[in-house]
């Protein structure tokens, strides 16, 4: 098996198992009433087998390299992106996505870069892996299947998100991009700031 079938491999089953257990149906069998301790070690497990992937392939060739000033420019797009990311688990609560703390709210959030786009932890995730200023052939492939797993996990979650909050997710829905911001969107989102979205609150 060459290390660039080994790698597709590797990642298709962690993208497999990492979705299993983030379903509800084995959450409600392995976690018990301590989602605390699910989310963290769900998270610590993650990493693991995302080292896993990673070690496979790891000699890859070099697609490109930005040159001269491009590559510092590059670099500063993904600190800033970086930042974005940050701001985004923020809002959502770090420590519960991390599971240092307990979940607390039961709410989905429409204010901050939630009000340019419904993932903006997909979006600019892939964005930061696409700004990485030295491309090899490991990079490419998983940019591209991690895309796609993104959006795959998008439209899941989304599906809970209307079981879970019915029409209040719907409007939210009609109002915000998927994935990719549009013009009314980035608008709203430079006119309001971080003022929640318009008919998002429950009738």
């Amino acid at each position: 098996m060459t290390d660039q079938i080994t790698f597709v491999v590797r990642f298709i089953l962690f993208a497999a198992v990492h979705s299993l257990f983030a379903t509800a149906f084995v959450k409600k069998i392995l976690r018990g009433s301590d989602s605390q301790v699910y989310r963290l070690s769900y998270n610590f497990a993650s990493l693991a087998m995302f080292g896993w992937v990673m070690s496979a392939y790891r000699h890859s060739d070099v697609l490109y390299v930005a040159p001269g000033v491009w590559s510092l420019i590059m670099y500063m797009l993904q600190l800033v992106v970086a930042v974005i990311l940050f701001s985004c688990l923020r809002q959502t609560g770090t420590g519960e996505f991390m599971g240092f703390t307990k979940l607390t709210t039961r709410a989905f959030t429409t204010t901050g870069w939630y009000s340019i786009v419904r993932h903006p932890l997909y979006l600019f995730s892939t964005l930061f892996m696409v700004l990485n200023p030295v491309m090899t052939s490991q990079w490419l492939m998983l940019t591209t299947m991690a895309a796609v797993y993104f959006l795959i996990g998008g439209l899941v979650e989304e599906r809970r998100l209307l079981l879970e909050f019915g029409n209040e997710y719907r409007r939210y829905q009609q109002q915000i991009p998927f994935f990719i911001p549009n013009l009314a969107s980035l608008s709203r989102f430079s006119s309001t700031g971080k003022r929640p979205i318009p008919d998002q609150q429950k009738p």
